[in-house]
């Protein structure tokens, strides 16, 4: 009998959570491998609170979350725990999705290993690597450290080429984010919050660290203002635990009518309050791509994008995060009727079988041609 390929697949913050769960799913219908989820707990509650809503349990649990980390730490603790972890599970294959800590450190330590690693979401660039800090660096340098590159769009796949990846280890299989959110379609979702008659529903999201400071308070700022020149709209914002955020929006927003503050939610009530929205204002990355499915306008608080598609397609818009811009940009979506565009026909992130692709792949690398540990594999 053929020995099981073992695959672990490391997860560290929500957005990774539910990018990476489809993957999982699909992975743990193939019989020959084994897959063993790996949490960091980069981000402790939204990384459990997503992985439970997708019914996904943790097999291993390196819990590095503490209070007001810094990278330094994280990155000193992450690396001495997944060094361990290797070393115990001698995995045949490691996964990671997306750019933050969490990725890079499973990269750098499978290849520490000697174990070959595949990045899911790869080739993301804005090519300005403190826009975002620390994502930018993070995903450039994890493709260094990749053996196989999933690469969401053509526009991914011409990045990692530029930089030197060799086509062969390029995938173009859209964007698993597109799978999860087809994964909670058709499930219904209530609103986690009271909703006023015939208002127009603004949802925002920001919690990026490049935006900590003088660039939040503005966004602060513009939802003052939001509210006071557009007496029809009411502001939903479930607020990131990050205490660079989490105390100056409760400080800055609370008790102003019209702007609800909630905690972090469950993917499938998030995607009924992206539904139910007219406009969004987010400094995310996923949300850019998910939008381009729903046809909800986004308007990025941030000065720098990685998905330039999502631009072309008409969805985003660039603003920054400064009041006066998203003040004079937000306006002529809110001051008419329904502000909300009709979904494009086809999203350039994929038609939700990325998951499919991914676990195809390596099935075939794997299975096909008959891989085996050690480093002279690739």
């Amino acid at each position: 009998m053929m020995r099981k390929t073992k695959i672990i697949c490391s997860i560290g913050t929500r957005p990774e959570a539910i990018k990476m769960a489809p993957v999982i799913i699909r992975l743990k219908q193939e019989a020959w491998c084994q897959v063993f989820v790996l949490g960091t707990a980069q981000h402790r509650e939204m990384l459990d609170q997503t992985l439970s809503f997708f019914n996904i349990g943790l097999d291993g649990d390196l819990n590095v979350m503490e209070k007001d980390q810094s990278l330094t730490d994280l990155t000193h603790r992450l690396l001495t725990k997944l060094d361990g972890f290797i070393r115990t599970e001698s995995p045949d294959l490691m996964l990671a999705q997306g750019d933050t800590t969490t990725t890079f450190l499973t990269a750098l330590g499978a290849f520490y290993h000697r174990v070959p690693f595949g990045h899911i979401e790869a080739g993301l660039r804005t090519h300005n690597k403190f826009f975002p800090y620390p994502e930018e660096m993070n995903r450039a340098l994890t493709a260094r450290l990749a053996d196989f590159h999933f690469a969401p769009t053509q526009e991914a796949k011409k990045n990692l080429l530029q930089e030197g990846i060799l086509e062969t280890r390029i995938w173009v299989t859209g964007n698993t984010v597109i799978d999860a959110l087809f994964l909670v379609d058709g499930r219904k979702t209530e609103l986690p919050f009271g909703r006023r008659p015939s208002s127009k529903l603004v949802l925002v999201t920001a919690h990026r660290r490049e935006n900590f400071g003088q660039p939040f308070l503005e966004v602060c700022k513009a939802l003052r203002e939001l509210i006071q020149v557009f007496p029809d709209i009411e502001i939903v914002y479930p607020v990131h635990p990050n205490p660079h955020i989490h105390g100056v929006a409760h400080r800055e927003l609370k008790g102003f009518d019209r702007i609800t503050l909630l905690p972090p939610l469950d993917y499938g009530p998030f995607v009924a309050t992206m539904r139910a929205s007219c406009l969004i204002l987010t400094d995310s990355g996923g949300i850019q791509e998910e939008a381009t499915i729903l046809g909800i306008p986004v308007l990025l608080l941030r000065d720098e994008t990685e998905r330039p598609e999502a631009v072309d397609a008409g969805i985003v818009k660039v603003v920054g995060p400064r009041a006066d811009a998203i003040l004079k940009q937000a306006s002529p979506f809110l001051s008419g009727g329904d502000c909300r565009k009709a979904a494009i026909s086809s999203s350039p992130y994929g038609d939700g079988k990325a998951a499919v692709r991914i676990a195809s792949i390596l099935k075939e690398k794997f299975i096909g041609e008959g891989i085996t540990s050690g480093p002279s594999r690739f």
